[in-house]
């Protein structure tokens, strides 16, 4: 595994800026404290982080282009929103190209820009770490984020959707109604904590 995860920071140093290789390595890294601290397989959490963005290389309509060479069904949502199409695309990468055999790798990659409603624990592992890497330098709720990646994760996980689609939003930019879905769970698991704690 070890052997593996080098020769794959070595492909990737090869296909990626310098910028986008070290978000990618801080997300790894972030992925498997995230692993530590909430009993994950430390494993996949390294390797779904290390590939999460394997295909951010590639520019939105070569992404299309491909998707459609290999028969990867497209929403209409997907082709409004085609910043998060390299997740969809990276996930295929994983599997054919990388060859990872672990459905719950390639979900973790699949789901780690839109989110989905009842994320597993690796999903949202990898989902939170690409947000709160230490790389990461401009959402203004970092610190807040951060220190509530550790704890709470399920509240961690609804923070950082609410943040994003208030800056989508605010910004004009279209929305994945998966985001949406995944927030509207996520606020209703909030809601339901808080009722509790009442």
């Amino acid at each position: 595994m070890k052997e593996n995860i080098f020769n794959l920071r070595n492909d990737l140093r090869g296909k990626l800026n310098p910028f986008r290789y070290e978000h990618t390595i801080s997300v790894s890294f972030t992925s498997a404290a995230l692993a530590m601290c909430y009993g994950a397989d430390l494993a996949k959490a390294e390797l779904a982080g290390l590939l999460h963005d394997c295909a951010k290389h590639y520019r939105d309509e070569e992404i299309i282009k491909k998707c459609t060479r290999e028969s990867i069904l497209l929403t209409d949502d997907e082709r409004k929103a085609p910043a998060v199409l390299h997740a969809k695309y990276g996930a295929w990468l994983a599997a054919h190209k990388y060859h990872v055999k672990d459905e719950e790798v390639i979900n973790a990659i699949r789901w780690h820009t839109t989110g989905r409603p009842k994320m597993t624990l690796l999903e949202k592992i990898v989902f939170t770490a690409d947000y709160i890497e230490p790389r990461r330098d401009r959402a203004e709720d970092l610190p807040f984020v951060r220190s509530l990646a550790f704890k709470d994760l399920d509240e961690c996980v609804y923070q950082i959707l609410k943040g994003t689609l208030k800056y989508l939003e605010g910004k004009g930019s279209f929305v994945d109604s998966v985001s949406k879905e995944a927030y509207a769970y996520y606020k209703q698991v909030h809601d339901e904590k808080k009722g509790e704690q009442e």
